[in-house]
């Protein structure tokens, strides 16, 4: 980064200072390190609002066009890398406003009319932030797909599924990856409830109360794709709520992904030995050469609680900050920039690996088989012979306890030992002891049936193809 000698006082606000700012605390209070990359938002915003002063008169075409020349110059050499920031300019906007002084002088200076650094900022993040929300959305819509295909490969894959992590009844891979996309689906729905509270300008709002000059918030609102002007000046330049509920959002969406990388970690243990990761996703161990680990699983489970403390930074920035704009605002862009990177970033690799795991289908099946999970089962066969399911639940309680105590899984007892338990089992009981008879026979709406699943399936489609 390069910074310029300031011999003088700032020429944003230095008129009322007789004194250079101390270089210490003119580090320690700019932002541009961080805020540049919100250039093209800024520029953006400051087109709408030149042709919006143009339009009503505050100025001229002359001036106008010089600007937005300007404007469109600076944008090439930014992103050519010629452009020189300077911490001495505090922040993106008073460096393009800068260079944009030098490039078309006096029309440069203009361009602040009827605006302040607070609903400039205010409009800045918006705009970033709801430009990140569609790559956010598009990155959840690539993982749900990868989901949905690998659901369609494993439906009639049958593994234990677990209450407590304990066995409890037998499910379809199939409908298990369709728990993870029914999270990731609520996700989309709260990003997309984000960006609609999010979507209304601030630009105009100036300082606080508003701008003497004869603006017009609905043009800018409208050049900039927002849905409205924000309804309140001072609620507009000091609110960061929009902000906190990203990173909400954000903080659940992570707190789902977590959850599933928890189970791809110890699904892909020895001890589980369920699935493969692709060796492209893992790394190994630097003494132990039949180490394999989990990195990217493991890498998003950590990650999560970055983003929570992110949440919670935020929280806390704005809780006790009186109407209207205070400088702790500026704490703002850091938590929210690292937020949209982490879950960016965690999305693409959960986007890219998740399709490419492999069933081990005999070992889930073979766990499936213990830990007695066709109990329930044998319960509900006998409440249909007309046993009331209490009465159900003892029988088949001390069937288990039987089986445990020989080692026997229910389906591997003999009739006569099944009617010891009660006289209204026959032998029609096998069909409902086998996992297969079991995921079949939940054969409903949610249920874990393979035809269910494949259902739930292409209904997921049509959602993800209406947006």
């Amino acid at each position: 980064m390069s910074k310029k000698d300031n011999k003088q006082t700032n020429p944003a606000w230095g008129g009322r200072f007789s004194e250079q700012t101390d270089a210490f605390v003119e580090a320690f209070t700019a932002s541009v390190e961080f805020d540049q990359r919100m250039y093209r938002q800024d520029i953006a915003g400051s087109k709408a609002h030149a042709l919006m002063l143009q339009k009503t008169g505050v100025l001229t075409v002359a001036d106008c066009e010089a600007i937005l020349k300007g404007l469109d110059t600076i944008i090439e050499e930014i992103e050519s890398g010629a452009f020189e920031w300077s911490v001495s300019r505090e922040d993106v906007h008073m460096n393009i406003e800068a260079r944009l002084t030098e490039l078309v002088g006096d029309a440069g200076k203009r361009l602040h009319t009827g605006r302040s650094r607070n609903d400039q900022v205010a409009t800045d993040i918006r705009l970033y932030l709801r430009e990140q929300i569609n790559i956010i959305v598009s990155q959840l819509v690539k993982l749900q797909t990868g989901l949905l295909q690998l659901a369609e490969r494993e439906a009639d894959t049958i593994l234990p599924g677990f209450t407590h992590l304990q066995v409890a009844q037998p499910v379809t891979f199939g409908h298990h990856m369709m728990a993870w996309f029914e999270m990731l689906q609520r996700d989309a729905t709260r990003m997309h409830d984000c960006y609609v509270r999010m979507n209304v300008s601030p630009l105009g709002a100036a300082a606080l109360a508003g701008t003497s000059y004869p603006i017009d918030r609905h043009m800018t609102a409208a050049e900039l794709g927002f849905a409205a002007p924000a309804a309140n000046s001072l609620d507009a330049v000091s609110d960061r709520d929009f902000a906190i509920e990203f990173c909400a959002a954000s903080a659940i969406l992570m707190t789902h992904m977590s959850r599933m990388a928890e189970e791809m970690v110890m699904w892909s243990s020895a001890q589980f030995d369920f699935i493969e990761l692709p060796d492209r996703y893992c790394t190994g161990s630097s003494i132990m050469p039949q180490k394999k680990n989990p990195d990217v699983p493991e890498l998003v489970r950590g990650k999560t609680g970055r983003v929570n403390g992110n949440l919670v930074s935020l929280l806390t920035l704005m809780k006790s900050q009186p109407l209207a704009y205070n400088k702790d605002n500026q704490e703002d862009k850091e938590p929210l920039f690292d937020t949209i990177d982490t879950v960016i970033g965690c999305l693409r690799a959960f986007a890219d690996m998740v399709p490419a795991l492999v069933c081990k289908r005999d070992n889930m099946y073979n766990a499936a088989k213990q830990g007695f999970s066709t109990a329930t089962d044998l319960a509900d066969y006998l409440v249909r012979k007309g046993l009331p399911f209490r009465d159900a639940h003892e029988v088949v309680g001390k069937a288990v306890a039987c089986g445990v105590a020989n080692s026997k899984d229910l389906s591997e007892m003999d009739i006569d030992e099944l009617k010891g338990f009660s006289a209204m089992i026959d032998d029609d009981v096998f069909k409902v002891l086998s996992l297969e008879g079991s995921v079949a026979a939940r054969n409903h709406i949610g249920g874990t049936a393979p035809e269910q699943v494949r259902k739930a399936i292409a209904e997921a489609r049509e959602r993800l193809k209406g947006g």
